[in-house]
């Protein structure tokens, strides 16, 4: 890949680009998305990076105009940056606590946290579960204590349905390719063109696969 960078050794644009759609594709969907590992770490190196480039110019800057707007270009740049990561990263969190239970129940495998947020997951879910019992599930018959099942006659968790993202949910997007017809339920009776750069609102649900695959970006 080719990468391009600000004058001053600024960000890599491509990475802040990628950043920012990242950001709005996890703003979009009704559910967390795979994390952006590589992204994350690249855009942290370059931050730091810059950082540390612009300590060493304030350190030896001779304290002319030019100089002193462009440490203050830099940490424009720098702060957008960090703004942008921290916000992909606060969206992240606020889903994860709203789908707590359900997403605490994924097997690893198929789960789209990232080792920290896993952890912050399990510790959440078990501060949670603790402050639950002693005020309220120890008080009821042991057969209603369950935080994953409506009673012990329940053959499934059945609770964790209720904390699930709703994947029904109407989302604007558009498409990075043209994908052509496209079957949008299972019986084949809603079938959809779908052109490249054009505009569609469809249920998450039925274009979940081409969001996670790029062919399609959500707005």
């Amino acid at each position: 890949m080719e990468w391009w960078e600000d004058e001053g050794l600024g960000l890599k644009k491509t990475d802040v680009e990628a950043m920012r759609e990242a950001w709005r594709r996890e703003k979009a969907a009704p559910e967390m998305l795979e994390f952006e590992e590589e992204l994350v770490r690249r855009l942290r190196e370059q931050m730091q990076l810059q950082e540390d480039t612009i300590m060493a110019m304030e350190g030896d800057g001779d304290g002319d105009d030019i100089s002193t707007t462009s440490l203050q270009l830099q940490h424009m740049d720098l702060d957008r940056a960090l703004f942008l990561l921290k916000s992909y990263l606060r969206l992240r969190l606020t889903k994860l606590q709203k789908h707590l239970f359900f997403y605490a129940s994924l097997p690893h495998s198929s789960s789209p946290l990232s080792p920290q947020e896993l952890l912050f997951c399990h510790r959440c879910l078990h501060a949670t579960s603790r402050h639950l019992h002693h005020s309220l599930l120890s008080l009821l018959p042991s057969h209603y204590q369950s935080l994953s099942r409506q009673s012990t006659s329940s053959d499934h968790d059945d609770m964790l349905h209720s904390h699930s993202p709703h994947l029904d949910t109407f989302v604007f997007c558009k498409p990075t390719t043209d994908v052509g017809a496209f079957q949008l339920d299972d019986t084949g009776d809603d079938i959809v063109d779908l052109v490249v750069d054009d505009l569609y609102v469809l249920r998450y649900n039925s274009i979940r696969a081409l969001v996670q695959s790029r062919r399609i970006h959500l707005i």
